[in-house]
């Protein structure tokens, strides 16, 4: 079974239904895959637990 994994912040539902629908649409017709065998897997990540440039999201958004 192939797996779809996206990180991303915080979703709604509607966003992660739309997410997992057409990325498999997209994988299932790119690799002649039934849709069905596709698992889609999507983890929010909270600002806290992610840094860039060695700054914390949440700690930039406090200094914007």
């Amino acid at each position: 079974m192939p797996v779809i994994t996206v990180e991303a912040g915080k979703l709604t539902t509607e966003q992660k239904s739309q997410l997992a629908r057409e990325l498999t649409e997209s994988a299932s017709r790119i690799m002649n895959v039934p849709a069905q065998a596709f698992i889609a897997l999507i983890k929010e990540n909270e600002p806290d637990n992610v840094g860039v440039g060695g700054v914390l999201l949440s700690e930039r958004r406090n200094q914007a």
